[in-house]
């Protein structure tokens, strides 16, 4: 008797990982247009980036480059639910950040300079 109850409340849960799992994936036409959206706002950012000139520029390429990646690396763990594609989507929010910091750290001098690559 003891074993039914625990084989059941197993499958219950595992319905309810399947389900949620199930409700984040998407479709391949939503797939097809997140990255033609993707492309689109990428681009856009790389215009108003062009405004500008200087470190402020490469920071402004930098924000734009991974906000684009980090998009992609969400789309694809949407499409495809495995623990890699949500682990690409650590890495490459690390990595923009990181590249952020860096071209944030090029303003900077000296002992300012020293002290706050330290803290990337």
């Amino acid at each position: 008797m003891k074993n039914i109850q625990v084989t059941a409340l197993s499958i219950a849960i595992g319905l309810v990982f399947s389900v949620g799992v199930m409700a984040e994936t998407v479709t391949k036409d939503a797939y097809k247009a997140g990255e033609a959206r993707i492309e689109a706002e990428y681009t856009a950012d790389k215009a108003k980036c062009d405004l500008l000139s200087g470190n402020a520029k490469d920071i402004c390429y930098a924000e734009a480059k991974g906000k684009a990646k980090v998009a992609d690396a969400t789309l694809e763990a949407s499409y495809e639910p495995t623990v890699k594609h949500r682990y690409d989507v650590l890495v490459a929010k690390a990595k923009a950040d990181y590249a952020v910091a860096k071209e944030k750290c090029d303003d900077r001098s000296g002992n300012d300079e020293e002290i706050f690559s330290r803290s990337i």
